[in-house]
């Protein structure tokens, strides 16, 4: 068997599943651990059989000690299991996710040099950090001078933040998440001229879309490969 084992619940968990659905079909067992401890402490009382895989969706956050301490005893177990225990290479993996430029095109926030600055700073993450070398863009720069260390997990959900803003279908929202799965309205302010019109009316279909863009899919190839 072959399983995904992630710390998300909520919008997350269900993420996972359409994409086992729409991709995989529905080949992939996914649970939720809960927690990066609690994805630690499944793995550590797993008894391996030969045939089953475990895909692991693990959120790494650089400057956070634990979750480094929690990160390198995951990759050692990970190590002896003979490829059967394969870790996902994530960085805040939700607000890749959701910090894309659609929700700009959705609610008309206008913020399209935000989706610039997101580029630049995807495009010049290396081994969970931000390579500063590489960012060219003198607005992006400007805008990571804020941050202390540059920190990848402050920054991106930052960068979330200013994309969405503060709806309650957002990431700072008390429905998070709950729209790009549920057949519902993506602004709690569908009448406003300031939002927009999504192409697509259903949960599943506006999940599909968010699955098909270029970070979600360079975490997708690692399980297919």
């Amino acid at each position: 068997m072959n399983y995904l084992w992630t710390e998300d619940t909520g919008a997350g968990l269900h993420f996972w599943n359409l994409v086992n659905q729409i991709f995989f079909d529905d080949k992939l067992i996914v649970e939720s651990k809960k927690s990066n401890q609690g994805i630690l402490d499944a793995v550590s009382n797993l008894e391996l059989k030969k045939e089953d895989k475990y895909y692991i969706a693990f959120d790494y956050i650089v400057d956070n000690q634990d979750i480094r301490n929690k990160y390198r005893l995951l990759k050692l177990f990970a190590r002896k299991s003979d490829g059967q225990i394969i870790i996902l290479d994530m960085i805040c993996f939700e607000y890749l996710v959701l910090a894309f430029e659609k929700l700009v095109q959705w609610t008309g926030t206008g913020k399209t040099d935000k989706i610039q600055i997101r580029k630049e700073i995807l495009s010049a993450i290396e081994n969970h950090k931000i390579n500063l070398e590489k960012i060219k863009d003198g607005k992006t720069l400007k805008y990571l001078t804020g941050f202390k260390k540059y920190s990848t997990e402050r920054v991106m959900k930052s960068l979330a933040g200013e994309l969405t803003e503060n709806e309650k279908w957002s990431i700072r929202g008390t429905l998070m998440g709950e729209c790009w799965y549920q057949d519902c309205c993506v602004s709690e302010h569908p009448d406003s001229l300031r939002c927009g019109i999504p192409e697509t009316k259903k949960g599943n279909e506006r999940i599909k879309l968010l699955i098909q863009s270029e970070e979600v899919q360079k975490v997708l190839l690692k399980i297919v490969n």
